[in-house]
């Protein structure tokens, strides 16, 4: 027989935000029908929120349905109602009601496989490290026609210069787009944006992204940054308090 802990007095304010998750959500519900999340024993990332299920169904009948989520079968597994903080209030027995053990939104039902050979223990269905890849020798890759290795050798030998991005934009343009290297131009100049630059003055006061006001403590170039980039560093504590961060943006 399971035994169930005492459950930790809940203060006000978390009361409140548990009536607040667990209220009305607007969605048409049977007053027979719960909401249970489903766990499983051989899955570990898994994880089933919500399944509508009705108090008057029998245990086994859960279980029957809940094969079509994981793939155990019904006869080889047992089930475990637990409640939102984790404690177990129950083990299920099959010839009950699912509404004798008293679920409410937000319980967990968790399955337990204890059949051997269940296609999901060992981790079979989320371990992809026991799967095996497909490999293939330096040899064979080199051995095969039309892969890109060969596309790109052919391409090099055509034109020194190739890079796929020029390539990309050369089918872009017979296919009447616009390649990327006209919509993104690189700035080459660098006194780019140079005036607009000068107009911002340290100590200025601004207001950036997200409404945050601040002070200007710096414009100027950043030599590790593009060429034609303007920093300028704007330290918002005088607003947001002590110890934030001092935002940046290029120009």
């Amino acid at each position: 027989m399971s035994v169930q802990l005492p459950r930790r007095q809940l203060s006000r304010e978390e009361q409140a935000i548990r009536e607040y998750c667990m209220g009305e959500d607007g969605r048409r519900k049977a007053e027979s029908t719960v909401l249970l999340h489903v766990s499983h024993s051989n899955l570990k990332k898994t994880f089933f929120q919500e399944i509508r299920l009705d108090l008057h169904m029998r245990i086994n009948t859960v279980k029957q349905k809940l094969e079509f989520h994981c793939g155990t079968s019904a006869v080889s597994n047992r089930l475990f109602l637990y409640d939102e903080q984790g404690h177990m209030m129950s083990e299920c027995d099959d010839d009950k009601m699912l509404g004798y053990y008293s679920p409410h939104d937000g319980c967990r039902l968790h399955i337990v496989d204890d059949d051997p050979n269940s296609l999901s223990a060992g981790g079979w269905l989320e371990d992809v490290s026991l799967v095996t890849k497909y490999e293939i020798s330096e040899e064979a890759y080199n051995a095969r026609k039309n892969t890109y290795r060969k596309f790109k050798e052919d391409k090099l030998q055509e034109d020194p210069d190739w890079s796929l991005k020029k390539e990309i934009d050369t089918r872009k343009a017979k296919a009447g787009l616009t390649p990327s290297s006209e919509s993104k131009s690189k700035v080459e100049d660098d006194e780019y944006l140079a005036g607009e630059a000068a107009a911002i003055k340290v100590g200025d006061r601004c207001e950036v992204a997200g409404g945050r006001r601040g002070c200007v403590k710096y414009v100027g170039k950043i030599p590790e940054l593009p060429k034609g980039c303007k920093s300028i560093f704007v330290d918002a504590k005088p607003e947001l308090g002590p110890h934030r961060l001092v935002g940046w943006r290029a120009v």
